[in-house]
């Protein structure tokens, strides 16, 4: 899919930077033919010629060096695809508002090409209103925001910013690039005025004020999904149990709650207005009846719980659904995968179950990758391992194939 594709790759001045020669590595051997640019600060984390080395091409750090000048008219010209990555805030705020005092910025205003960017920077600088303000710009202009990762920085914080990994970065791209055609990218967004909502992360359901009932979810697949629908232009409800993952992806707003009841409260007030809605939550089927009010001590005895059901949020939405609406849900399994799955595709009146099964290495809670298989009335469609990026864009691509125009 990237093969004999045209690329532009702007490195900016990150630490993050060391990750652009991995990049530049894997789409030369994608097949496509990268031009390197870079700030004059990106230099100093990692050297040009690594890069001419691996991109097979000189290495561009200014408009012009003093006996010749690097057309930037011509870079924006020549390119299939730009990529600023990594794109640290202040090549961001120049992008967003055309301070054009750099080759990077210099070519991004010339380019008539779809232009992806890859943020890469810590969690308050990521969080902070001018970056929201200057990331939506830029996709008010069109541009397309690789979600940043959620984990340690440089900082040694721990939270939001990191670039995404150089093979996610490509998967988007590929992804995007899928039906083999330069001129197919300038299409409107496929989910554009759609409107969706996102369960994600597990729901705790309390026994005291200090216990609960819970599951293993950590809410990363449900997060991937959101952000996959946002990209293709759906304004979405990320609707998240408890969890230390979260979400900076304009067009998600983060909705956090802690039990099934929140959820199912959650989902049923929003689902009428939605278009979309994907249920990647692992919910708790199940609740204590009473909830005591004070710690429970330990005693010299055994104690049982009574449980009851809690409110069943798909099959509620399933319900209700109408012809313009569209309801994928998740089935976790560990036996009779495809037979539970078939059956609860039918019971909830789903259009699509994504079926994990716990005995496939790599997939299930907590991993960065999951192996899928969509189900639906008529298909069974199993995928190999992927991230969970990966995964959650192939979610988004047939949503945008099966929703009701």
């Amino acid at each position: 899919m990237l093969k004999g594709k045209k690329i532009i790759l702007g490195i900016t001045g990150s630490i993050a930077a060391y990750k652009s020669a991995f990049l530049t590595r894997l789409l030369i051997k994608a097949g496509a033919e990268v031009q390197v640019l870079m700030t004059q600060s990106a230099t100093s984390f990692i050297s040009p010629l690594t890069l001419a080395t691996l991109s097979k091409k000189p290495v561009f750090t200014d408009v012009h060096n003093g006996e010749s000048w690097n057309n930037h008219v011509d870079l924006g010209l020549w390119a299939d695809v730009m990529l600023v990555a990594p794109l640290t805030a202040t090549t961001l705020a120049k992008m967003a508002n055309g301070i054009s005092d750099n080759i990077i910025v210099a070519t991004y205003l010339s380019a008539r090409c779809p232009v992806f960017v890859a943020p890469a920077m810590d969690l308050d600088m990521w969080a902070h209103p001018s970056t929201t303000g200057n990331i939506d710009k830029l996709i008010a202009y069109g541009n397309h925001i690789i979600p940043v990762g959620h984990g340690e920085l440089a900082s040694g914080l721990v939270g939001a910013g990191r670039m995404g990994e150089p093979e996610d970065i490509v998967q988007h791209l590929e992804a995007f690039l899928s039906n083999g055609t330069t001129a197919s990218l300038t299409k409107e967004l496929p989910l554009k005025g759609k409107k969706a909502i996102v369960t994600a992360g597990p729901t705790y359901e309390p026994i005291d004020p200090v216990r609960f009932i819970g599951n293993r979810s950590s809410g990363k697949m449900g997060i991937a999904v959101a952000e996959a629908l946002a990209k293709q232009g759906a304004a979405v409800q990320l609707i998240l149990g408890p969890s230390n993952l979260s979400t900076e992806v304009a067009n998600v707003e983060l909705i956090r709650v802690q039990t099934a009841q929140d959820m199912y409260e959650a989902a049923t007030n929003s689902f009428g207005q939605s278009h979309i809605a994907v249920m990647a939550a692992a919910v708790a089927d199940y609740r204590p009846k009473t909830v005591a009010d004070k710690k429970l001590k330990k005693g010299d005895f055994d104690l049982t719980i009574p449980l009851e059901r809690t409110l069943d949020i798909a099959a509620a939405l399933g319900k209700v659904k109408k012809k313009h609406q569209v309801i994928i849900g998740f089935a976790l399994e560990t036996n009779n995968e495809l037979e539970n799955a078939k059956g609860k595709l039918k019971k909830k009146n789903f259009d699509m179950i994504v079926l994990n099964s716990l005995q496939d290495k790599g997939a299930g809670f907590k991993h960065d990758t999951n192996k899928v298989t969509f189900i639906t009335a008529t298909e069974v469609k199993p995928f190999p391992l992927k991230t969970k990026v990966a995964v959650a864009e192939d979610i988004a691509n047939h949503i945008a194939q099966i929703l009701p125009s």
